[in-house]
């Protein structure tokens, strides 16, 4: 099986004054179909930077990086923009909701540039999945941080992508409500067979994917189940 996503030696460079700070160094990584990957790491390893690479939102300094067996550095904003539509579904910390659309209209941005007369049905339908079918039309202001949470996991699985990535999705999020997304996040990926790649400094939610990988110094290392705390 070939993998989804794949890296070898990523770097990840920025100039900060006069000094060049290495985020990632020498990073290698394989993904493949259907699995769930935990990326652990402290507070400034790079987690943000690594996913945000990954998904093709920000280019390496140097390094190989594949999705979908195609070299995102070699593709423009556009064409990896192209690449991920339809493909790939994101879940952010901070929900990134449009505050003047409602959760349906928010639900449906992904479903714009698809073809498809069904998108309103699609939106609804996930909704529905994650329990808000009587919230469609509430703004973000008017729904709790849970709430949001889930328009936000509706969002990024509305198109049934192959991959999604979750950027700390529980961080703004108390332990039970955080519990209950984490839930909801892994059902849908087993019940649509879609790749989850998690970063989190949440060990718990770690501990429920397929593998744990450690980011720390630029580089990842496989983790033991020990070497991650309940």
């Amino acid at each position: 099986m070939s993998p989804i996503l794949h890296a070898r030696g990523l770097g990840k460079q920025v100039v900060s004054g006069e000094r060049r700070l290495d985020i990632l160094s020498n990073l290698d990584l394989e993904v493949f179909p259907g699995e769930s990957v935990a990326i652990l790491g402290s507070s400034g390893a790079g987690k943000s930077t690594l996913l945000g690479l990954l998904a093709g939102l920000d280019t390496p300094t140097r390094g190989e990086l594949t999705l979908f067996g195609q070299s995102l550095p070699s593709l423009d904003e556009d064409g990896r923009a192209g690449l991920r539509a339809g493909r790939v579904g994101f879940v952010f910390q901070n929900f990134q909701l449009l505050p003047t659309l409602t959760a349906l209209e928010n639900t449906l941005l992904p479903l714009e540039l698809l073809p498809g007369d069904d998108h309103q049905a699609k939106a609804r339908e996930w909704l529905t999945r994650v329990g808000l079918g009587e919230r469609m039309n509430h703004l973000p202001k008017q729904l709790s941080g849970g709430e949001q949470q889930r328009v936000a996991v509706a969002r990024a699985f509305v198109t049934r992508p192959e991959l999604v990535f979750a950027d700390e999705p529980t961080g703004n999020l108390d332990r039970g409500t955080g519990g209950k997304v984490i839930d909801l996040l892994f059902e849908l990926n087993r019940e649509a067979g879609t790749t989850l790649v998690l970063v989190t400094h949440d060990h718990h939610l770690a501990r429920r994917c397929d593998r744990c990988l450690g980011l720390d110094a630029g580089r990842l290392a496989a983790l033991d189940r020990d070497e991650v705390e309940a």
